[in-house]
């Protein structure tokens, strides 16, 4: 086995980590000579989850463009300066035979600086709609894993392959024993269960529907697990009850998208890939809050397919409720929902873009 040194990056959101993660698993598993480096930004959950998923991490003093709070960006010209003098001292250091972005603005500074010195390059784009930093280094990359069709409308056509997304390893071998984890789980004394997500930063529009109307779970014995977010948290625990359990983060998620009936859920790259996965019928909250407003394109794309219900936030008060409702009530809804949602399923993700990196690698 060659001895490979492979560089991801990407960060910010769970989105962007976990498939890094995901990939560098899988890579380490085919070849456990590989040294691999992953590279995020100081201050991003990238530099608690990656050291914790057994990989080393550096990190770079970068940050995105704020556009609501246009007086943050003062220090940015400085910040991509330094950043991209970090990148390169990383680079000369560890000198990688091929580079990994899986999108957010950390990214970029390494991936440039790879660039610079013709190293091979395979960006990972989860979203419907691309963010800024992978629309800039598609010229520069050798390959582009995307998750959706149609994606030449922003990458150059003969650089792209569908694989979807990767997704945690573990949830793919999970769902081979949910038919167990059902029979066996003390959840299903309730009615319905509803898995609340947030994201992993938390949701506080939802947060706020979900805590609006916790007598109607009361009052119909519909068992929640909500996740709220860890900066959300000592606000909402005082919501728990009986019916509804309340947790900053869920580590372990493959057991309660396994045990739940319907999600309620952002429509981040990662998550929808995960319900694709798991086949759940699902309420989509896009966030507004995000570049692009790409989550708005990921819960269009499943919503014109008839795969998931979707509510922007602005009319969430309105129609949550309503929708809520009428999936509980109706398993012919909830069955045919789970039907077109899995049909979109794509499981071999992460073997896929194995075998990209692989074929790169080998004739490099």
């Amino acid at each position: 086995m060659k001895n490979n040194r492979i560089i991801i990056s990407g960060g910010g959101t769970g989105g962007h980590i976990f498939p890094g993660i995901a990939i560098g698993s899988y890579l380490k598993k085919i070849n456990p000579l590989s040294q691999i480096l992953f590279v995020g930004a100081f201050g991003n959950m990238e530099m608690k989850k990656v050291p914790k998923a057994g990989f080393t991490i550096k990190g770079l003093w970068i940050s995105g463009l704020n556009r609501k709070k246009w007086w943050k960006n003062f220090l940015l010209p400085l910040k991509i300066f330094v950043s991209l003098f970090q990148a390169l001292l990383i680079w000369i250091k560890f000198r990688p035979n091929i580079m990994i972005g899986t999108g957010g603005y950390a990214s970029l500074p390494i991936l440039i600086v790879g660039s610079i010195f013709k190293t091979k390059i395979l960006i990972q784009e989860q979203n419907y709609l691309p963010g800024i930093s992978n629309k800039i280094l598609s010229r520069f990359a050798t390959t582009i894993a995307v998750a959706y069709e149609n994606m030449e409308r922003f990458f150059p056509q003969k650089k792209i392959v569908l694989t979807g997304n990767p997704v945690r390893s573990s949830l793919i071998q999970s769902k081979l024993e949910v038919e167990n984890n059902k029979k066996n789980s003390p959840l299903n004394k309730i009615n319905l269960n509803i898995l609340v997500l947030g994201g992993s930063l938390g949701s506080e529009k939802i947060n706020e529907v979900i805590s609006n109307n916790v007598l109607f779970f009361n009052k119909n014995k519909v068992k929640v697990i909500w996740q709220c977010g860890i900066n959300y948290y000592k606000r909402y625990k005082a919501f728990e009850n009986k019916f509804v359990k309340i947790f900053p983060f869920l580590e372990q998620i493959e057991k309660f998208y396994n045990e739940c009936d319907i999600v309620v859920s952002r429509a981040g790259a990662l998550t929808i890939s995960e319900l694709c996965i798991v086949g759940k019928p699902s309420i989509l909250i896009p966030s507004p809050n995000v570049s692009e407003n790409h989550q708005f394109y990921n819960a269009k794309y499943l919503l014109d397919r008839k795969a998931a219900i979707m509510i922007e936030e602005k009319k969430i008060n309105n129609e949550f409720l309503i929708h809520l409702q009428k999936l509980i009530a109706s398993k012919e809804i909830r069955t045919q929902l789970s039907t077109a949602i899995y049909k979109l399923a794509k499981p071999n993700a992460t073997e896929e873009i194995g075998l990209r990196i692989n074929n790169i690698l080998a004739n490099g």
